[in-house]
């Protein structure tokens, strides 16, 4: 099978950070064509900023990352800091980029992209906040033709939120956005919570991954330092979930994954449940599937691939 052809829209964000890092050290499995940034876990400048450092810190300072949506469709935009730290990438002591930001918007880079490619030839992996997929959709609606797939991590169900009681943190942020690209008609797969939160970042997978040697190694392995003191402090967990590498990882390996094809709709209208995922897991309703929605993870599988791929860069 050729490379898929992708698009990765981001918000880095240290798992963020790890899931380009993992696309960057595919080739034979993904082709990006260009990433996206948006504001989400910190503000545009940012991400914006912090994708540069990822690919210069992979080795690849010719891939294209254009700075896309700095706010929330209809919403104040809200940041993780708290989780992130106040770079988003806070942990390793990672230089400035050099690289500059490729002239143009993310969204007319998404828009243009699209339309150059031929019918269901390319894939589109959502690390963050919707805004700029569904802004894209809105501008130009054919484009939704050309589009193969939309692997995301988002939403939740059995595990509820992160950043309310209901809703995750990338669906939460644009609400009015998630729904827009849910009722695309583009198929999805979604990553929620339940699976992400099986993905953790225990001391010998983080072990692992410092005892690569490399920059890389050692950078993943700093940003998981630092962020995994809050996901242990709220879960009691064992380590930090690594939420967004796993979009990357189905495109290398979806065996890795188990899910079911349902329908998925997003709560706009009452604060109380913003963003929420409502997930029919069990088919109560007779609202027609559209999203094949992750529910677990082979995780040994996941970081032996994570580790091995790394190891490249």
């Amino acid at each position: 099978m050729p490379p898929r052809k992708t698009i990765i829209d981001t918000d880095p964000g240290q798992d963020d950070a790890v899931a380009i890092l993992l696309a960057l050290a595919s080739p034979e499995e993904i082709d990006v064509l260009g990433i996206t940034c948006v504001a989400g876990n910190v503000p545009l400048p940012l991400t914006s900023k912090n994708a540069r450092i990822v690919c210069e810190l992979a080795g690849k300072p010719d891939v294209k990352v254009f700075a896309g949506c700095d706010r929330p469709l209809g919403r104040e935009l809200v940041t993780a800091e708290h989780v992130h730290g106040k770079t988003g990438l806070d942990g390793p002591d990672l230089p400035d980029p050099t690289m500059p930001l490729a002239d143009g918007h993310a969204v007319d880079f998404i828009i243009d992209t699209l339309k150059s490619h031929e019918p269901g030839s390319v894939t589109i992996c959502p690390l963050g906040p919707l805004t700029n997929i569904a802004t894209a959709f809105q501008r130009a609606p054919e484009i939704t033709e050309n589009v193969a797939e939309i692997v995301l991590m988002g939403g939740g169900y059995f595990e509820g939120g992160n950043i309310t009681p209901a809703a995750e943190f990338n669906i939460y942020v644009d609400p009015q956005a998630a729904d827009i690209v849910f009722k695309s008609g583009v198929p999805l797969v979604v990553m929620p919570l339940d699976v992400t939160h099986k993905a953790l970042v225990t001391k010998p997978r983080n072990d692992a991954f410092r005892t690569l040697g490399t920059p890389v190694g050692i950078a993943v392995a700093e940003m998981t330092d630092f962020f995994e003191r809050f996901d242990k402090e709220k879960y009691g967990s064992e380590g930090a979930p690594l939420h967004d590498p796993c979009v990357t990882a189905y495109l290398i390996n979806p065996d890795l994954f188990k899910g079911r094809h349902i329908n998925v709709a997003i709560e706009t209208q009452s604060e109380l449940t913003m963003g929420m995922t409502v997930a029919d897991w069990w088919r109560v309703t007779d609202r027609a599937p559209n999203a094949l929605f992750m529910g677990d993870i082979d995780a040994d599988g996941f970081f032996a691939l994570l580790t091995e791929r790394l190891a490249r860069l």
